[in-house]
């Protein structure tokens, strides 16, 4: 029996984001300040919602040390909801990379990337990523 690699296994995190009102600029499609509330809503699916749900603990004390965002093609008001797919590019001892496709089925709206770290509130310092979270995090680990 062949065992396939981590890598095989992984997956994209999808979480899919209504396009609100609210988002919409004078130009007439989400203000480019807004994709990174899209970005914030997944991370936090991801690292905190989906976990709870599965009995698992969610990730706490993480800040963002850096976003990169590529803006690929307007996006307007919709009655259907975008996705917002992310999956890690990279895991360290004390963080690691996140990247994110805001799209549909058709088009990608927007690329990013983020560099998360693990922060101790006390110390106000970076954290070493527990075994549990770099476990959790390796389940959306793919490589280009």
């Amino acid at each position: 029996m062949v065992q396939e690699s981590l890598e095989t296994l992984a997956q994209r995190h999808v979480f899919h984001r209504m396009v609100r009102f609210a988002d919409i600029d004078s130009l007439g499609h989400v203000n480019n300040v807004r994709f990174f509330d899209y970005l914030e809503d997944a991370r936090l699916g991801m690292l905190h919602i989906d976990p709870y749900r599965a009995g698992d603990a969610p990730f706490k004390s993480l800040v963002i040390a850096r976003h990169e965002i590529d803006y690929r093609r307007p996006l307007s008001f919709r009655a259907e909801p975008v996705r917002v797919e992310t999956w890690v590019t990279e895991i360290k001892p004390v963080r690691f990379t996140l990247a994110y496709e805001i799209r549909d089925d058709d088009e990608v709206f927007v690329t990013a990337t983020s560099v998360v770290v693990g922060y101790d509130v006390e110390r106000t310092a970076p954290r070493r990523l527990s075994p549990q979270e770099v476990a959790y995090l390796e389940r959306f680990k793919i490589t280009a």
